[in-house]
């Protein structure tokens, strides 16, 4: 697949995720916020819980799970990267005392079928890595 196609695939399934979060009890703080250390697809209030929750979120999509599951894209490495980011963000803003978590949706997105979502909450902890 070329870098156009995966940008493209990429997109579709942050919009989809971000409906699915939506609908889910989430609110939308921030899309694709950058700094230093990296990017983070979705940053989101959940709203569900009896205490507000900052939620980082990290998006995979993929065509098929022929070779692995979308979800084991985030790997070590990119849990690290995640978590500096969201460190970053905490601290930029004056969240540094708030509950938060970092969760993974998984998406696969087949030619001929409807997308199939999996929200992953709790996907692995801040303290990873450090």
């Amino acid at each position: 697949m070329s870098d156009h196609g995966r940008n493209i695939l990429g997109q579709r399934g942050e919009d989809l995720a971000a409906a699915y979060l939506l609908g889910a009890g989430y609110r939308i703080v921030e899309r694709n916020y950058r700094n230093h250390y990296g990017e983070i697809d979705i940053i989101a209030f959940s709203l569900v819980q009896k205490t507000k929750t900052l939620v980082f979120v990290e998006v995979k999509a993929r065509k098929n799970a022929l070779f692995s599951h979308p979800s084991e894209a985030v790997t070590r490495k990119k849990q690290l990267q995640i978590s500096k980011v969201a460190l970053g963000y905490l601290e930029q803003n004056n969240l540094t005392e708030i509950a938060a978590r970092f969760d993974v949706v998984a998406i696969i997105l087949p030619d001929n079928g409807p997308p199939q979502i999996e929200l992953i909450q709790n996907a692995f902890d801040l303290s990873v890595g450090f």
